[in-house]
């Protein structure tokens, strides 16, 4: 197999106008970074062409730590169906620097079905997170000068509830202590989250433009004054400033797959710590230019594919035509009792009683109305009888199946796969969307439709933290948001170590976040924090640049 970077090369990268060019996009609106990146200002965006384009949703079963190849299946499917003469757009998040350097290497897909160029996706690429980093630390920073500047007055605020944020996996960050030492503030407990779990992330990935952009600056909640009354970005009076800061970041990035096909990548919120999907705006530009989009939710379904059709969709108005679902010979195993890193080439017991976790997944996208297609995307040690009784389940459960190997073949192992598509989308398309709760349901009652519904629970409980919370935004407009819930990616329940389908268990929210900017609740659960730690052997001790070249990226 030849190595990433010899892929990038033989693709024989072409400029970034000319694959806008490609799909229509005049050569003069394009802003390039470098040759092979660009933005796209969100003023081409056509309401009219996006409800004629047909949305595709790619998510995927509870995965293993090393994922399930969803994002390959995104750029192979856009691959195929470019292949077979269809005009498709894949649309992706962009890499966080965290998981990049800590527990993945990139996020680019793989083989020969990837985003490219590569190092550059999967590093800095054209400045969107930094830009939201610094917006971010600079509210904290304007907040903190505030609540020195006014100890004492009326207006002094009391609580606080913005942390500072960094694209970086550090644990020790958590929680800390700022202000110390004269002339340096007021002492605070403090402490960070990760980039990606930034509100402003996802208000890039919700807004619809840019004076909506700002309006939910505005409406940012920072904490609480001395009266108890909201204190927001609009009274600290910078939404003005932090707009300037995210005026760039909100165009949609566009790049090519390995096959110069388009891709629009941006926005980059995780699905376990946020809501999990790139951003309304790079996915209504896609289905302005592309007759067929493709777009991921991260990690399994019961996180991603939840948040994109409650949260996403229930905003935005997007509806997709078709869900994928992403299974592979592994994760299944996994999930039928065989310890990840005893995983056997032949082990057609772990692999069947696996597949309850797929149909699990498979019932909960049937009660949004979707019409589901099951990926199996392909490893070199699957067997013909492991993808036959995948095969057969699925026809047993009445939904589409196709085998992928883009990783492999590029567009012409997913053929298959785009033909299928298709054709579940010319026969039996999605119904409308059937929502997991009601806009009017409160908090509590959505939390619970979620846990009990999705995830299996029996009940769910709330720690008293999280029921003080409850109680402040109870009969207020905040009770009629959407709920993001923050659990582990590793199981349907709040335990990692719960593989399989968990049933029967209690379900416990540990904290409630208000997002009043992005327009949901978040609510914790279990153990899970929003600012990761990096693993015993992190990816940054593989990778490296050798001769002008990066290494240990893939």
């Amino acid at each position: 197999m030849k190595s990433d970077i010899q892929i990038a090369k033989e693709a024989k990268l072409i400029k970034a106008k000319s694959v806008g060019e490609g799909i229509g996009i005049d050569r003069e609106k394009i802003q390039s970074f470098g040759r092979h990146m660009a933005k796209v200002p969100i003023d081409l965006i056509d309401q009219k062409r996006v409800d004629k384009s047909n949305l595709v949703l790619v998510t995927a079963i509870t995965p293993t730590k090393a994922g399930v190849g969803k994002t390959t299946v995104s750029i192979g499917l856009a691959l195929g169906l470019n292949k077979i003469g269809k005009n498709a757009i894949v649309t992706l998040r962009e890499p966080s620097l965290g998981p990049v350097f800590g527990m993945k290497g990139g996020a680019a897909g793989g083989g020969y079905s990837q985003v490219l160029p590569m190092e550059n996706i999967n590093l800095h690429f054209t400045g969107d997170f930094h830009a939201i980093t610094s917006a971010h630390n600079t509210i904290s920073a304007l907040l903190d000068n505030y609540i020195m500047r006014n100890q004492g007055c009326e207006n002094r605020i009391k609580t606080v509830l913005w942390k500072r944020v960094l694209d970086v996996s550090d644990r020790s960050l958590r929680y800390i202590t700022t202000g110390l030492g004269p002339g340096n503030g007021v002492p605070a407990e403090a402490g960070f989250d990760i980039t990606a779990a930034s509100e402003l992330m996802a208000i890039l990935c919700l807004a619809e433009n840019e004076a909506d952009l700002r309006r939910r600056i505005e409406n940012i909640l920072l904490g609480y004054t001395h009266e108890d009354e909201p204190f927001t970005v609009k009274d600290l009076g910078v939404a003005g400033a932090i707009t300037v800061l995210m005026k760039d970041a909100i165009n949609p990035n566009l790049v090519q797959t390995t096959e110069n096909t388009p891709a629009f990548v941006h926005g980059g919120p995780f699905a376990n710590i946020a809501h999990g999907c790139n951003s309304v705006l790079a996915t209504k530009m896609s289905m302005t230019y592309g007759d067929y989009v493709i777009t991921e939710a991260g990690f399994g379904a019961d996180l991603g594919a939840e948040k994109f059709l409650n949260i996403k969709c229930r905003k935005s108005g997007l509806s997709p035509k078709l869900t994928v679902i992403v299974a592979t010979a592994q994760g299944l195993k996994m999930h039928g009792g065989t310890p990840e890193k005893e995983i056997k080439e032949e082990d057609i017991i772990g692999l069947t009683k696996g597949l309850d976790n797929l149909k699990k997944h498979l019932e909960n996208m049937a009660s949004f109305g979707q019409t589901v297609l099951v990926a199996f995307n392909k490893y070199a040690t699957d067997t013909d009888q492991e993808i036959a009784i995948v095969r057969d389940f699925c026809k047993e459960q009445n939904v589409y199946f196709a085998v992928n190997e883009a990783f492999a073949k590029g567009g012409e192992g997913a053929i298959d796969l785009a033909h299928a598509v298709v054709e579940a989308i010319e026969n039996k398309p999605s119904k409308p969307l059937q929502f997991t709760y009601q806009d009017e349901d409160p908090i509590e009652l959505k939390i619970e439709k979620i846990a009990l519904n999705l995830y299996g629970a029996r009940d769910v409980v709330f720690a008293e933290k999280a029921m003080k919370t409850l109680k402040k935004i109870a009969d207020t407009p905040l009770s009629k948001l959407p709920v993001c819930v923050a659990k582990t990616q590793y199981s349907f329940s709040a335990d990692p170590k719960a593989y399989g389908v968990a049933k029967d268990f209690r379900f416990k929210i540990n904290d409630i976040v208000i997002n009043q900017g992005a327009e949901f609740i978040v609510a914790i659960a279990g153990e899970m924090m929003r600012m990761p730690g990096l693993p015993a052997d992190p990816q940054a001790n593989r990778i490296d640049v050798v001769d002008g070249e990066v290494h240990g990226l893939s």
